[in-house]
């Protein structure tokens, strides 16, 4: 009689979140190049999504009625617009692990939203989960931050933070709900809001003078590094597509934290940060409260 053995799982799908984890945790450093070139990081996102927008339309032209004919993908394309614009703006002019943690704060919303829009009930654990990561919130902003980033920016980096953390969470709530959806239908919502969100804003507070937003530097220096990361964020996005579809949803959780870790290590090793107790403290609470939230048997 044979016996037969369980196929060992391959390593590629996590490979692939992995690498789409560190490409986040790192995006910073490229933001930040970028912006001393003369390209702020709300015209670097917008020129990025333009050409995953184009890609996609390229590749499925149909994602455009698809987009239009369903109002519901339009929460969609505002969560990712702002979340995009957001994060990426944050990272570049806050302390990159204070940013990364407040906007880890995303299973916290996302708990209310799924109660508000998905009719989701409050468990007693949640509701303690809740708890953990408004004390590391605390914990975290209780650290007034001695990077150079920090106090450059104020308060703007995290909030910044909070708010792309709730958009995020609200993408993701929509996602779910709209799951039944063509896949280039909310693909597109994403790319065309990280392309109106950040557009609009930059187009705003350049024209204001507010906020530290410019117009693009006349200069060709910075055309081809922004090419370049807008492909190694479509790679990024092919890879998490890679990645999500063939893990659990919880073990896709679990390895996307991976990207607290990148932007600590690296904002540590190339940009100076110094990692105080009260952060890490915090940081562990939040990403406790992260992990428990899609480990928690349902």
């Amino acid at each position: 009689m044979s016996t037969t053995h369980p196929r060992a799982r391959s390593a590629g799908p996590v490979l692939a979140l992995l690498a789409n984890a560190f490409t986040w945790g790192v995006s910073w450093w490229p933001f930040r190049q970028l912006q001393a070139m003369g390209l702020h990081p709300l015209w670097a996102t917008t020129l990025i999504y333009v050409l995953a927008a184009l890609a996609i339309l390229a590749w499925r032209p149909s994602a455009l009625r698809q987009f239009l004919g369903h109002p519901a993908l339009w929460l969609i394309f505002v969560g990712s617009g702002v979340t995009n614009a957001t994060f990426n703006w944050s990272v570049s002019i806050g302390d990159v692990v204070r940013v990364v943690l407040l906007f880890y704060l995303m299973p916290l919303w996302s708990l209310l939203l799924a109660r508000v829009i998905l009719k989701e009930q409050l468990t007693r654990s949640a509701i303690v989960r809740v708890a953990m990561a408004l004390a590391g919130a605390a914990l975290v902003l209780s650290e007034g931050g001695g990077h150079a980033g920090t106090q450059r920016g104020g308060l703007l980096p995290d909030a910044l933070a909070v708010l792309g953390g709730f958009a995020f969470a609200l993408n993701n709530v929509m996602l779910k709900r709209e799951s039944a959806q063509p896949q280039q239908g909310r693909a597109l919502a994403m790319f065309l809001g990280g392309v109106v969100v950040a557009g609009t804003t930059a187009v705003a507070s350049s024209w204001a003078g507010s906020a530290g937003v410019h117009w693009p530097a006349a200069s060709t220096t910075w055309v081809l590094p922004a090419i370049g990361l807008a492909f190694v964020f479509m790679a990024s996005n092919l890879c998490l597509q890679y990645g999500a579809a063939r893990l659990s949803a919880a073990a896709t959780a679990v390895v996307m934290p991976c990207e607290v870790l990148f932007a600590a290590l690296t904002s540590v090793w190339w940009g100076g940060a110094a990692l105080h107790a009260s952060v890490l403290a915090g940081g562990a609470l939040i990403l406790t409260a992260t992990l428990a939230s899609v480990l928690e048997k349902r």
